[in-house]
């Protein structure tokens, strides 16, 4: 599902806990979209930008897409998650220490 939504290869989430976010939408432009039974996708209605993800599998955790930081963030990557549906055009490093998830295996 995010490929499809991002028309990427893979999307990069840092996952916050949504009580401790603030979302300021001063001019009314963040709108959420039910991208499957089990999803919501946060979006810009001006700039059609994916913003966020949030789910019930993921109960009180708000996913914002890496590349919307204008910084640093405080942790690495964790993990490549849902590695039965990646892309095979796409090579990552085997070494690179981060463990590979299937869908089965994500939490």
């Amino acid at each position: 599902l995010c490929q499809r939504s991002s028309g990427a290869a893979f999307v990069t989430w840092v996952g916050l806990h949504a009580d401790q976010v603030a979302i300021e939408d001063p001019h009314g432009h963040l709108a959420w979209y039910a991208s499957s039974a089990t999803g919501e996708r946060g979006f810009c209605t001006r700039c059609g930008t994916t913003l966020f993800f949030r789910s019930p599998r993921w109960a009180g955790e708000l996913h914002v897409t890496r590349a919307n930081f204008d910084g640093p963030v405080d942790r690495a990557p964790q993990a490549h998650v849902f590695w039965d549906t990646h892309v095979d055009w796409v090579r990552l490093d085997e070494n690179d220490g981060l463990p590979r998830k299937v869908a089965s295996q994500v939490k």
